[in-house]
């Protein structure tokens, strides 16, 4: 399983894929690229009622080459990216161009944008790889408008040896940060991945 839309700091467990040689494959993942439009359209319903119901600023954390970003940028936000490989950036640019979205290279847990902007910080399959959950989730949290929301898509992907953050350790990160979570399980809908998954996988929408 990939670290998420894109690459992460250096302590992530995913930290020693080259993402920018991934780039060029990265899309043919059902739910990275979003090609067939039956996994487009779960996602972006998915997208619609996890968002702000009117056009606000959505910041994309480890977009990866953009798919849900651009899926949000159709929906009337304006989006902007952020992601460590310059490859992927560099595909999300083309994938959304003539769109309200704007792409940067740099890291999720701490990236290059101001404070207090946001409608909705989204990110999906990001944060099980970093070495400090709880120290991401505080930055983000100040990255949000007051009523601003929290997406998070995460899950344990494997059986052998799983790997990702389970949805009530997640819960208990955000208790502290948050006075609305809600935990969406997304393992039952195989229109979101393409296939039948049998692992654990879901969203939460948390608002401070």
């Amino acid at each position: 399983m990939a670290s998420g839309e894109g690459a992460e700091t250096s302590a992530a467990p995913g930290a020693e894929v080259d993402w920018d040689a991934e780039a060029a494959t990265f899309d043919d993942e059902p739910d990275h690229g979003l090609r067939d439009p039956v996994v487009r359209g779960a996602w972006a319903a998915r997208l619609e009622a996890w968002l702000p119901r009117h056009p606000g600023d959505v910041l994309d954390l480890g977009c990866g080459t953009g798919s849900l970003s651009l899926l949000a940028a159709e929906r009337g936000h304006r989006v902007t990216g952020v992601d460590r490989s310059a490859a992927m950036i560099g595909l999300a640019r083309a994938k959304s161009a003539g769109r309200d979205a704007v792409f940067l290279v740099g890291d999720a847990v701490a990236p290059p944008v101001g404070e207090r902007l946001f409608d909705a910080v989204l990110v999906r399959h990001v944060l099980w790889a970093l070495p400090d959950p709880g120290r991401a989730l505080r930055h983000w949290r100040g990255l949000l408008r007051p009523g601003g929301r929290l997406v998070l898509v995460e899950g344990v992907w494997g059986t052998t040896s799983p790997v990702g953050i389970p949805a009530d350790r997640l819960t208990a990160l955000l208790a502290p940060l948050a006075g609305d979570v809600r935990v969406e399980r997304l393992s039952d809908d195989a229109r979101l991945w393409g296939k039948a998954v049998d692992d654990e996988r879901y969203a939460v929408v948390a608002v401070p």
